[in-house]
């Protein structure tokens, strides 16, 4: 079984990766091995141009049986607190569209440019069905955008337009896209770092995100028989 596992950055999954160079046989800095089960990581760089060009390039090259988009992400929720863990089950690309001259935000699909219902979308979302239905993490509908929120009149004015965004990351959308399209079975898996509210570092907490998150993943590779 080949697994993939994509991150932004490598600090987000470090130590799924020193619990792999611990228990796998490492190949490559980002192969490793244990009888039938082979991990790939992935490291994409930041935001949805640098996830999709990763994921295009990896899925072109490689059979992949199972693809894991690993990472922290801000809560729109306010029934998430943070340090949860969730597993991403829609996505949409958030800021992909045209400003107005009211400051009103119109996507590409309102705009005719891009079907709504055209494969991989679904009514503008694109939507993981398996993961839709399974009770692994707790569920969450996120929002991939290139520039995060951190202004009150913005934030205010994106979950008008999608009032049923929980989080928000920078590549989901991206992954999903490729995934959905390539027809392999994935899952989207965040810890939240921060609330997405006026931009205040002091509020946030990475390291438990990156610390909840990767007991995730540690655990999902050993129940894979790794």
């Amino acid at each position: 079984m080949n697994i993939l596992i994509a991150s932004a950055t490598p600090f987000e999954i470090q130590p799924l990766q020193e619990y792999l160079d611990k228990h796998y046989v490492k190949s490559t800095p980002y192969l490793y091995q244990r009888g039938p089960i082979q991990v790939s990581v992935l490291i994409t760089g930041v935001g949805l141009p640098l996830m999709a060009y990763a994921m295009g390039r990896v899925l072109g090259a490689k059979e992949v049986h199972l693809a894991i988009n690993a990472g922290i992400a801000g809560a729109f929720s306010t029934s998430l607190r943070i340090g949860d863990v969730v597993q991403v089950v829609s996505e949409r690309f958030a800021d992909l569209g045209v400003q107005e001259a009211d400051g009103s935000f119109t996507d590409v699909h309102e705009m005719g440019l891009i079907d709504a219902n055209a494969p991989p979308f679904s009514a503008g979302r694109l939507v993981n069905e398996p993961s839709d239905t399974s009770s692994f993490l707790p569920k969450a509908h996120g929002l991939s955008v290139n520039r995060v929120h951190g202004h009150q009149p913005d934030i205010e004015a994106i979950l008008k337009k999608y009032p049923d965004a929980d989080i928000e990351s920078m590549e989901g959308a991206a992954f999903f896209y490729a995934c959905l399209l390539e027809q392999i079975p994935f899952l989207e898996i965040r810890g939240i770092s921060n609330f997405v509210e006026p931009r205040n570092r002091e509020n946030w907490n990475i390291p438990l995100a990156i610390g909840r998150l990767n007991e995730v993943l540690i655990a999902l590779v050993q129940s894979l028989g790794g």
